[in-house]
């Protein structure tokens, strides 16, 4: 079966750069947004990155934090689901 008929939402195919906000030490990952739905997304990371089970994804072109939460993992792709959102964190630069 494929990936889109499991799907309970139709994704939005976008390409946003947004970052990681692990809250550790204020450290970030680059990201992008393949695809999105008020539910959730699609990330693009670099390999070998580590993006915690929980964390802040800042879109910049949004101007939102989504706080997100892990739902799979495959090579430099994640998905993720939006439990939240917040305003941008005062120490990130963007």
């Amino acid at each position: 079966m494929a990936e889109d008929e499991n799907r309970d939402r139709h994704r939005q195919r976008v390409l946003k750069g947004a970052s990681i906000l692990t809250g550790i030490t204020n450290s970030e990952v680059k990201c992008t947004l393949r695809n999105m739905h008020a539910g959730g997304a699609e990330l693009k990371v670099p390999i070998g990155a580590r993006v915690p089970d929980e964390f802040l994804l800042y879109v910049p072109t949004d101007g939102i934090a989504y706080r997100a939460v892990v739902r799979w993992r495959r090579e430099d792709r994640i998905g993720v689901a939006f439990t939240g959102t917040e305003p941008k964190p005062h120490w990130h630069y963007g």
